[in-house]
Order: structure tokens, then sequence, then C-alpha cells
């Protein structure tokens, strides 16, 4: 079985991301880490690869410093690695990131294609369901338990109400959440094969894309802070708290 498991690199969700002048996140000369929700479906890539014989490849696209990702992921059990990496896709949105994904995807095919449910840093969670449209597959997404059959994927698809049982055929994308599992820490081995490792890099040019096809739609014209939580109010007299609710819930345009 082919996995191919989407990781991506995000800035240290423990520092404060910045943005340049062109309203893009800076990422060159700071510390770049696999997000941490992929970690969840390299976990799901690596189980599914021990019981069913396996082989994973982690693809992402980015900058050359996204490869620490990449590893990060070898480290926990992929096989093999791809960056693509290029400097037209500075500033890439999330439709052309799946256009170009799916197009190294298609390159190689793959019976299964497993990502997190969406991104730290952009949280779109388009991605994923996108790239599926474009290689007209189907998707099961929310996983939160993984069934794997010879040629069939069942899951339970979290909801907010509990959840739903999903099956379909492979090949297909799946997404799975932060409830699906617990993403393994890297062995001593593990580490030092991800440095060893042959990651494979490629260009635009490798890719059966159009230039219009990577010119992004979207465009980030302005961006502000977010306004600080005001401290709560705190009502002292117990009589007073049910009218006092009622008027804000009011106000909020609730009632």
């Amino acid at each position: 079985m082919k996995i191919a498991v989407l990781v991506k690199a995000v800035p240290n969700p423990a520092g404060r991301p910045e943005l340049s002048q062109d309203l893009r996140l800076r990422r060159d000369g700071r510390e770049g880490v696999l997000d941490p929700g992929d970690e969840h479906a390299v976990e799901a890539a690596v189980r599914i690869a021990e019981a069913h014989a396996g082989e994973i490849t982690a693809l992402s696209m980015g900058p050359a410093s996204a490869v620490a990702a990449v590893r990060r992921a070898i480290a926990m059990g992929a096989h093999h690695g791809i960056l693509v990496t290029d400097p037209v896709l500075a500033g890439a949105d999330a439709l052309v990131t799946a256009r170009v994904l799916a197009a190294a995807l298609r390159c190689e095919g793959y019976d299964l294609v497993i990502a997190g449910v969406e991104s730290t840093d952009g949280s779109t969670g388009t991605l994923p369901i996108t790239i599926a449209q474009l290689l007209d597959l189907p998707s099961v997404t929310f996983a939160r338990r993984i069934e794997l059959s010879a040629d069939t994927i069942r899951v339970e698809r979290q909801t907010p109400r509990g959840y739903n049982i999903l099956e379909c055929s492979l090949p297909c994308v799946l997404t799975v959440t932060a409830a699906a599992n617990e993403p393994r820490y890297p062995s001593f081995k593990g580490v030092v094969r991800a440095k060893q490792a042959r990651v494979s890099s490629l260009s635009l040019a490798d890719l059966p894309l159009t230039p219009s096809e990577v010119v992004p739609a979207q465009k980030v014209i302005a961006a502000a802070e977010l306004e600080r939580r005001s401290a709560g109010e705190i009502l002292e007299n117990a009589s007073v708290a049910p009218a006092r609710i009622v008027a804000m819930l009011e106000k909020a345009g609730v009632l």
C-alpha cells in the first residue's frame, strides 16, 4: 500500500508570529516545526503502514527550510520525503497549494492520502478536500477512528454531537483529528535515519501545471491586531444576576 501524508512547516506555536511588509507570515530565519495537527496524520499513516505493509511518503510544499517538517515525519516513521519548493510559490494561497500538491500526488499515484484537519497558521481547513476534488477521489474527513480492509476504509467521523460512521473505497483522501491518536515521539534511531534520509526536491518545472494555475486568486490587503478581551463582570449580588444576564443576551442579539 502506498500512503502519502501531507505535512507542513509552520512557525513555532510557542513563539509570536510576525508579518512582513507584504503581509505574509515571516518564515525565513525563524524556527519552523511540523504542524502539530499533521503529527496526528503522520501517526495515522505509520499505524496503517505497520498493519498493512504500507510505504509512506511525506509530502510538503514550502521554502527550502520546510524540509525540517518532512524530516520530522520521517523520524516518526515515514519512509520517504518530497518537498515541492519554488520561488514562484511564495505567497501561494490554499487553492494554488492544493493544485501543486495534487500534481505531485498524481505523478506518483497513492492508495491513501492522509492529512490533518487544518494548519495552525492558515486554518482554512480546505486544502485536503480541494485536493480530493482535483484528483477526483472520495474523501472521509474528521476521522477519530480508522479501520482499513483490503480496499475499503471505514471511519468514525467526529461531529459536534458525537460521530457518524462513513465508509468508502480506496484510493481516497483522509483527514484525522487530534482525537484519532497520540503521536509518537521519534526514537533516537528514527532521528538519525531522518537526518541521513534523502528528501526529493521538486520545482514547478517538474509538475504538469500551467503558469496561470499557480497565480494566487486571493491576496491579503490588510491585517490588524485582535482587540484584547476586557475583564469580565463580577456580580456580587446573586439576586440581580438573572436580569443582568438577560440584558447582556438582548444586547448581543441572542434574545
